[in-house]
């Protein structure tokens, strides 16, 4: 059991015979009343985000979620694979099971598969991942790391902003939490 107190955005409870991930905790404290704690929930299953308060000291089940190390394989459909690299057997997830995961993720990229008993409920990321620059305009001569930023799309789809002397074919470190530009890792 787990309680209010000790709530972190990441944990995985069993609230009601479903599975939630907690994306975010609020405590609140009204006036003259007792506190309260304003969780903000998505169902692992299914991908719906659900707010739900509760009174100070409430406990919930807390979910025994398992780590394995896995690769991403490809994608049919709308089902993403996955293999578990110690023991090579491959797991689907469904585009609503990765959520924002699937914005930092090619093919062959190394990742943490959690599951729930026998059935696999999501992936984890590493802190941060390197991607290919796609499009981005071009930078001018001048332009410094102190300088302005741009929009750039990356091998995956997503786009980022990024120092203004930042090209096509660089290769980038983005953290996979904020989705925010780290540093370059190499350049084309």
């Amino acid at each position: 059991m787990i309680e209010t107190g000790d709530l972190r955005k990441g944990i995985t409870l069993e609230v009601d015979g479903t599975l939630y991930q907690v994306l975010d905790v609020q405590h609140i404290k009204i006036g003259r009343g007792s506190a309260q704690v304003r969780m903000k929930l998505r169902d692992v299953r299914a991908g719906h985000i659900i707010e739900k308060t509760v009174m100070a000291g409430a406990r919930f089940t807390r979910a025994r979620v398992e780590r394995q190390p896995a690769q991403y394989l490809y994608s049919e459909g709308d089902l993403h694979f996955f293999m578990n690299t110690e023991t090579y057997d491959q797991f689907p997830l469904s585009k609503e099971q990765l959520g924002g995961a699937l914005d930092y993720l090619k093919e062959s990229a190394t990742c943490e598969l959690l599951t729930y008993g026998d059935e696999a409920i999501g992936v984890e990321l590493t802190a941060a991942v390197e991607l290919t620059v796609t499009e981005t305009d071009p930078g001018l001569k001048g332009d410094t790391a102190q300088g302005g930023t741009k929009l750039a799309k990356l091998e995956t789809g997503i786009s980022i902003q990024v120092p203004l002397f930042i090209g096509v074919g660089d290769v980038l470190k983005v953290d996979t939490r904020s989705g925010e530009y780290l540093e370059r890792a190499s350049s084309a």
